[in-house]
């Protein structure tokens, strides 16, 4: 698959290049791409979620009234989760949420993402730049220019470029990652996949490990 390189002003450069058949050109795995999404999730989470039981509620230390005789039913503790400020019964306490997959499924769940997102020829590839300074102002400038406004975009880099990356972080429709380092959900999160042409070979560097 061949494709145009655009200079950041938005016309084509006249050059072309080839996606790796190896990463773009597989049949997707729609089941690896649920399980590496899934496992993402499931990762992010913190696990700090925690409710009082009876034990951790203050008070409660003292019987509320004698057991036999007042015609009421029998009471230990005001703390009772029967008891309004009482404790919760099995409420949430602290965990870990880690799930992981093994290195295989995990790259063909990145190579599903990519390969599905060429099928639907949602991939441009822009010639490499970067920026003095961050300037947000520029980088919405060059999406105008390629006629991406209306899309969620992830942009691929070949190597860690700060000023790139402080560029994109407040435009909200935009995502900026290294080839090494984009995951499954980054991939099917975004729209349109905007690469660097010299993060096509990183690609292939990165999936050749």
């Amino acid at each position: 698959m061949e494709l145009n390189v655009y200079k950041i002003d938005g016309k084509p450069s006249g050059e072309k290049v080839k996606l790796p058949k190896e990463i773009f050109g597989i049949e997707p795995n729609t089941h690896a791409m649920y399980l590496g999404v899934v496992t993402e999730m499931w990762n992010r989470r913190q696990g700090t979620n925690k409710a009082k039981n009876r034990s951790d509620v203050r008070g409660g230390g003292r019987k509320p009234w004698r057991q036999k005789g007042r015609g009421t039913a029998r009471a230990g503790t005001i703390r009772s989760p029967l008891w309004v400020g009482g404790g919760r019964v099995f409420g949430p306490l602290p965990r870990t949420y880690h799930k992981q997959l093994n290195k295989k499924l995990k790259t063909l769940a990145r190579k599903s993402a990519l390969a599905q997102r060429a099928r639907e020829d949602k991939i441009r590839v822009v010639e490499d730049f970067s920026f003095e300074s961050p300037k947000t102002k520029q980088m919405q400038e060059m999406i105008t220019k390629l006629e991406l406004n209306n899309s969620k975009i992830l942009l691929l880099v070949p190597d860690n470029d700060q000023n790139i990356w402080l560029s994109g972080r407040n435009i909200p429709a935009v995502d900026v990652k290294e080839a090494k380092n984009f995951s499954t959900a980054d991939v099917l999160n975004a729209e349109l996949l905007l690469i660097q042409k010299s993060a096509i070979s990183k690609l292939s560097e990165v999936f050749k490990k």
